[in-house]
């Protein structure tokens, strides 16, 4: 459980309003929604009962409300200790992502460790899993999430997620109501990442025959640009479909249904192991929340921890 949600809770009961709430924690009224849901998920059981626009707190939630503000008035106590500690206040954690984690969970990562770790600096970057790698192994950052882990004796790795794929491209060019054989896609201009790139090789042993992409292929290293060139009708790709559920949502993309489902994409966490041993348990461990925390909110077949 986040100190976040545990804020979000307490507001939540002191103004008896989503709006209010979401306005005193600078977010908005359905990340307040996605907090609360997963809150309930995680306890098992209803805290709130809603009645039109007003809402009060269940028994339950009268108990998680007294025990929510008794940790967080310790937890504002330590805050305060940690930022009189002159040794806390000059850590930095750098952390690399790739664009899936950027576009998903990245975000309530680093609210996470704000709210855990008030003076500690944080740098992002977000590039290819190649890049990543070489900015650990450089010592340019301390963790990264990418698809291959960081090999060698100073470097430690865990499974942070797994990621659905979907190919998917445009209603201008696609048959929502067909199934596409592998030959079927192979005959279409398919659209993904870079040769050199982990998404790459999962794509070009799906169709037994690298051969077959070589007139067919137009490459991105950006997330972004990919997902723009499906919606504009350049081709097919296969892509997160946790990172596309507002395209589909808005009819922009269509998913394909496909006779060979292609394969799940993990999401793998890397950190230096020989530095900042103690910061980097606990940032890993708050990886590890995010990361399940944001699952929980997303269709499971989408996202989930292996």
């Amino acid at each position: 459980m986040r100190i976040l949600d545990m804020m979000t809770f307490v507001a939540l009961a002191r103004h008896r309003h989503f709006g209010r709430a979401a306005q005193e924690l600078h977010t908005t009224q359905p990340a307040i929604s996605i907090r609360l849901a997963a809150m309930e998920q995680e306890f098992g059981c209803k805290l709130l009962h809603r009645t039109g626009r007003d809402f009060g707190l269940t028994p339950a939630g009268e108990r998680v409300l007294q025990t929510f503000r008794a940790i967080l008035l310790t937890y504002d106590g330590l805050k305060q200790e940690l930022a009189d500690d002159p040794t806390l206040s000059r850590k930095v954690v750098r952390i690399g992502a790739i664009d899936s984690v950027s576009s998903t969970w990245l975000t309530p990562f680093v609210e996470n460790l704000h709210f855990a770790f008030p003076t500690l600096k944080i740098e992002i970057t977000v590039e290819a899993t190649k890049s990543l790698i070489a900015g650990l192994s450089n010592g340019e950052l301390d963790v990264i999430f990418a698809v291959d882990p960081a090999i060698g004796d100073s470097f430690r790795s865990f499974s942070a997620c797994v990621l659905q794929m979907t190919w998917a491209g445009s209603p201008r060019i696609i048959d929502p109501d067909r199934t596409y054989s592998v030959d079927d896609l192979a005959q279409m201009p398919i659209i993904t990442f870079p040769k050199d790139t982990p998404p790459y090789r999962m794509i070009a042993p799906y169709f037994q025959d690298e051969q077959v992409l070589a007139d067919k292929l137009t490459s991105s290293n950006s997330l972004y640009s990919i997902i723009n060139l499906l919606i504009d009708g350049f081709g097919v790709g296969a892509i997160p479909t946790v990172t596309i559920k507002r395209e589909l949502k808005m009819g922009l993309l269509h998913p394909i249904r496909v006779s060979k489902r292609f394969p799940a994409m993990p999401i793998i966490g890397s950190y230096q192991a020989d530095t900042q041993v103690e910061l980097m348990r606990l940032v890993v461990e708050q990886a590890r929340q995010s990361a399940a925390q944001f699952c929980a909110t997303v269709d499971p077949s989408m996202a989930w921890v292996d």
